[in-house]
């Protein structure tokens, strides 16, 4: 893996290449623009504020509900977004597959790039959220760093899996979608961590997005540090899914040509 690591390395430049015309076509021949990386967790956060805050009176633990679901909202749409870009990457790019060579991986990588950089956008509006609501950011705002590099981890890994399956069996296209709506719903993003009963909980967070949804949300609006004990199984899990997700690409790598 760090050959592969290695040589993607003396092509970051062309990795850099792919993520801005990723970042172009998404948004190619749109109205908005980019606008749209804010538009969606800010309509969630309208809906779920409405349905499951006014109307089901959620717990949110104190915090607003504005605030409580879209700084939720901000990493899941960087997962979601990714995923579904990312999953489609090879075979979206299939006339470059088959005849040119360069590290396939790029492609599913710039993808999460592309989905970081809708991830920095939709943090502005954030930012001035914190500030209507009167909301201090406190120094546990630095643990945002290392959870968000837990998730583009995860992100990688599952993309890598995704990504090289799709070119064998397409009906992954179809699998992702439903994919991420089931996932929302074993996420704390709708509710708060302690909604789950304890007893399921050691389960509940082998998934790793629930560890980013609930320490990201606990480092910004709640000015608490992170619990690193559910940090570092997802990072665990994370890494081992990334490792394998890189060796099985890898592998299949080599019939991408001849498939698509």
């Amino acid at each position: 893996m760090f050959i592969h690591l290695k040589e993607l390395i003396k092509f970051r430049e062309l990795l850099f290449a792919f993520t801005n015309r990723e970042i172009k076509v998404r948004y190619k021949q749109t109205l908005l623009g980019a606008s749209w990386a804010v538009i969606q967790p800010l309509s969630l956060m309208i809906m779920f504020t409405l349905i499951f805050g006014f109307f089901l009176k959620i717990n949110s633990e104190g915090v607003p509900y504005p605030l409580f679901y879209y700084s939720a909202l901000m990493p899941w749409t960087f997962f979601a977004t990714s995923l579904s870009f990312g999953s489609l990457a090879v075979i979206n790019n299939g006339n470059l597959v088959t005849k040119i060579y360069f590290p396939r991986e790029i492609l599913p990588f710039a993808s999460i790039i592309a989905g970081f950089m809708d991830f920095l956008i939709s943090a502005l509006i954030f930012i001035v959220m914190l500030v209507i609501y009167n909301v201090p950011l406190t120094i546990n705002v630095v643990y945002t760093i290392p959870i968000v590099f837990l998730e583009t981890i995860f992100i990688a890994g599952l993309i890598l899996f995704t990504s090289a399956l799709n070119v064998m069996w397409r009906d992954i296209k179809f699998v992702i979608p439903l994919l991420i709506q089931l996932w929302i719903f074993v996420t704390p993003v709708i509710y708060p961590l302690s909604k789950v009963p304890e007893k399921f909980r050691p389960f509940y967070m082998l998934n790793p997005m629930s560890s980013v949804v609930e320490n990201f949300r606990k480092v910004t609006v709640g000015g608490l540090a992170p619990n690193w004990n559910d940090f570092a199984i997802a990072l665990g899990i994370s890494l081992i899914l990334f490792i394998f997700g890189y060796k099985f690409f890898k592998i299949k790598e080599k019939v991408f040509a001849d498939v698509i």
